[in-house]
């Protein structure tokens, strides 16, 4: 099948430039260490004169800018992307050489396996997947520890997953070799465009890339702000630098059009880029290299005023030869349009002061944990929503690595599954439309194969399930490799993706997607954990719980980990809340949700040495350093234990004895845990992304001194020169923290957090966290449940005003609001349709 089929076909369009003398005899790496190189050495010098951000860089300072071209891709090279198609550019003068990706370029799968099942059993072997699933949980309730210790025998070997690959370099020479001076490149956050300028001898050029959402193409500019003609200018193609891309062949598919076809791997999936090169007052001409096996060609403009450039096969064609795609500044400025329309419906002042007199690299360089510095952590926060806009908007949602990688096999395959609940956690607050691909995903991938797994896996004929990884073509099995169960045994995935689907609805009160496609989903799922929960036969308490269960990521392989059983509650929640707005008439349904949510363990235990217990056993210890905070997601992003109550959860039998906790004992032992659990250095790892998760739930426990601590941490030790998140030293780049990050600085602002019964006020607060450096600022636009707005301004550390507007059509979906500040009630109103209400007495 080609990819064309397969991706809906998207198209690839780029202007590049590489060196002539270099092209074609070193990979673009080599090239451009040697650019570097020979400038250290005075034969080619790069000479920045450049004393402040370059003059159309954004005066309110939301951008990036350095004054060198990048060299290592991970940590310098900076994004543009529109969802279907992405790109990393180094920026670079006389040579450029730009990374391409699309968004579903997958190896592994059908294409590479026609017997490829989703790493799932056969049909044959249900019956004796049943009696191991039953023998495993009979194992857990006999043991001792209520421990086992391995589940291998319901586990697949993961066969050809595959990984999301890089699609290889699109390169560029322009015929230019003079002295360079006054060089600077910049993202421009305001309009989503990358730009670089440097002057060449007396000529002066400017390169504008960006990917357009509306063209589904990405569009680079070249011209000369001092010469009406440019030198000559010669594209090419390479996958030199991608190790496991095959050759490929690359033909003129026309004068003006280089053709690329190339295959992912043999067997694997096939795709096609176009490169179309216009060039007013030039002649552009495409040429095959001679005796090139396979076939080669590149694309020469020459005298050109300017160089541009949309465009790929039979749609893609259709789409080249649009009469939409008139001139470069219609482009330019419908991409801006449609990227601002989505961006700035959100907006957030931290009382920064722009720095456009020190790159951003240097900004990072001198950034200090506890110190800080609000303008950085402002444009980290822009970023973040940057990244996902330019990620999510195609027709699957932002990976592990967004929608950039640079290898074909990159790290965890920037997978599609546990780690995207992250991507996503700043999208309904920050009012950032860009979720639609996610439950697309969820509805046409996992459903169907996870439909199957369940019912092989669990013997559940309803709805479906799936595990700790997930790569485009459904991989819903269990993945069996070495000590896999303790990421791989999580058939809870679909539930906190579920709580996501629910918070799309209860932010935006879209009833007509929720009948559609939020609420069926959520019911299929609820219907398979409803199926799938067991009565606890280790403590005989009468309780239903998850067995086998891990606790994401940690060994113990036991019954009732609190994380489950914390996910299922609110999932089942979910149901009760949204079943009205559903226009389900399913009663008998919801009755067995609301009668197995009663019988179920909540997930809520305090353990010997005061802590939230992570399993139903208390075997946590002290030092425990595990980078997930598992046991405390009803802490942050979810709310069994931010918004705990003991009417709808106290209630529980320990060691003997009854208890009902309060609010104030549950949030000390998330406290506790917490604190021990580390500041995300443990052994196990050094991540972005975990500290990031530890700077949310700080601020969810009102403690700014630690968020703050905790989000400057991650700053200072996990972000590159670009902003990209490292996951270690080491450079992996992994996005989750760059996508979180905006999530967590708003949970320090802003606080609404779901609640069991819709019935239950809403509890708002306001600056719960707010860390002395910012302690001025305001936000316009933020989203809370119940579809109100809400436009925030503080000064000296205190709210001045507060505005609440509700939505207009709101009917059947009225709540009750109480608004807090400092501990106390400041107001309280009812969210009718329309409603409008002013706070400004603190």
């Amino acid at each position: 099948m080609e990819i064309l089929q397969v991706l809906e076909n998207y198209l690839w369009t780029c202007l590049f430039q590489v060196s002539t003398t270099l092209h074609g005899i070193l990979p673009y790496s080599v090239q451009i260490l040697l650019q570097h190189l020979l400038s250290t050495l005075g034969i080619v010098t790069y000479v920045s004169s450049i004393l402040s951000a370059p003059p159309s860089f954004p005066s309110s300072g939301n951008g990036l800018w350095y004054t060198a071209p990048g060299m290592i891709w991970t940590e310098e090279w900076l994004p543009i992307g529109n969802g279907y198609l992405g790109a990393m550019l180094p920026g670079g003068t006389s040579q450029e050489a730009t990374q391409l990706n699309i968004e579903s370029l997958w190896s592994g799968g059908p294409f590479q396996d026609p017997s490829y099942n989703g790493g799932n059993h056969l049909p044959s072997q249900q019956a004796r997947i049943a009696e191991n699933m039953q023998s495993i949980r009979g194992a857990i309730f006999s043991s001792s520890t209520g421990t086992i210790d391995n589940i291998d025998e319901i586990m697949t070997p993961s066969g050809t997953y595959g990984s999301y690959a890089s699609a290889g370099h699109l390169l560029a020479t322009l015929n230019s070799s003079g002295s360079i001076s006054n060089y600077a490149r910049w993202l421009d956050l305001d309009e989503g465009v990358s730009r670089t300028t440097w002057s060449d001898g007396s000529t002066t050029f400017l390169r504008e890339s960006f990917c357009s959402h509306p063209l589904q193409a990405c569009v680079q500019y070249l011209n000369s702000t001092t010469s009406h003609v440019l030198p000559a200018l010669t594209y090419a193609y390479t996958v030199a630098a991608v190790d496991g891309l095959p050759a490929p062949n690359v033909t003129c598919l026309d004068d003006t059009t280089l053709s690329i076809r190339n295959y992912v791997s043999i067997p694997g999936m096939l795709y096609e880029i176009l490169v179309q090169a216009q060039a007013p007052g030039g002649l552009v001409s495409c040429s095959a290299v001679p005796g090139s096996i396979p076939p080669n060609a590149t694309l020469t403009v020459v005298g050109a005023s300017e160089a541009w450039g949309p465009d790929p096969h039979n749609n893609l064609v259709t789409l080249l030869s649009s009469a939409n795609l008139t001139s470069y500044a219609e482009m330019l400025n419908g991409h801006i349009k449609d990227y601002t329309s989505i961006v700035t419906r959100f907006s957030l002042s931290l009382g920064q002061t722009p720095d456009l007199n020190t790159p951003t690299d240097q900004i990072l360089a001198g950034y200090q944990t506890s110190v800080g510095n609000a303008y950085l952590e402002w444009v980290l926060f822009n970023y973040g929503r940057y990244l996902l806009a330019s990620s999510a908007r195609g027709t699957l949602p932002a990976n592990l690595q967004g929608i950039w990688a640079d290898g074909y096999s990159n790290p965890w395959g920037a997978d599609s599954n546990i780690n995207i609940q992250m991507n996503y956690w700043p999208a309904e607050m920050t009012n950032l439309d860009v979720t639609q691909s996610l439950f697309d995903y969820i509805q046409n991938t996992w459903g169907p194969r996870g439909a199957y797994t369940a019912q092989v896996l669990y013997n559940i004929s309803e709805g479906f399930v799936t595990h700790g990884e997930m790569n485009i073509f459904g991989h819903t099995g269990m993945k069996l490799g070495g000590n896999s169960a303790q990421w791989a045994n999580y058939p809870e995935s679909n539930a906190w993706m579920m709580i996501h689907a629910w918070d799309h609805f209860d932010h935006t009160n879209d009833v007509q997607w929720w009948k559609t496609q939020g609420w069926p989903l959520v019911k299929s799922v609820a219907s398979f954990h409803l199926e799938k929960l067991i009565e606890d036969l280790y403590f005989n308490d009468l309780t239903l719980v998850t067995a086998p269960c891990n606790s994401p990521e940690q060994v113990p392989i036991t019954l009732g980990c609190a994380h489950a059983q914390q996910l299922i509650w609110q999932l089942f929640n979910a149901i009760e809340n949204g079943f009205e707005a559903a226009g389900d008439t399913d009663t008998a349904f919801l009755d067995a949700i609301i009668s197995k949510r009663q019988q179920m363990d909540k997930g809520l235990r305090i353990g010997r040495w005061g802590q939230l217990q992570e399993w139903k056993v208390d075997m946590d210890t002290p030092d425990d350093t595990h980078r997930h905070l598992s046991h405390l997601i009803g802490l942050y992003p979810g709310y069994a234990i931010a918004s705990y109550s003991p009417v709808f959860q106290g209630g529980l039998i320990v060691n003997g004895t009854f208890m009902n906790y309060t609010k104030e004992q549950l949030l000390n032992a998330a406290e506790t845990s917490l604190i021990h659990r580390g500041i995300g250095r443990g052994p196990d790892a050094d991540a972005g992304w975990e500290k990031i998760w530890r700077a949310a739930a700080w601020a969810q426990l009102a403690n700014e001194t630690e968020f703050y601590k905790e989000l400057t941490h991650a700053i200072e030790t996990n972000f590159a020169p670009n902003l990209f998140d490292l996951y270690t030293s080491g450079g992996i780049f992994q996005i989750d923290a760059n996508l979180g990050y905006p999530a967590a600085v708003l949970n320090a602002l802003l606080q609404a957090p779901d609640v069991q019964n819709i019935k239950v006020p809403l509890q708002v607060t306001l600056l719960p966290a707010l860390p002395p450096t910012w302690s001025a600022g305001e936000m316009r636009g933020a989203r809370i449940r119940g579809g109100i707005t809400l436009d925030l301004a503080w000064n000296e550390g205190k709210p001045t005003t507060a505005t609440f507007t509700v939505d207009q059509d709101i009917a059947g979906r009225e709540r009750d609001v109480l608004v807090n500040y400092g501990g106390k009630v400041v107001a309280e109103f009812r969210s009718n349709g329309g409603y409008t209400q002013t706070v400004s007495s603190f």
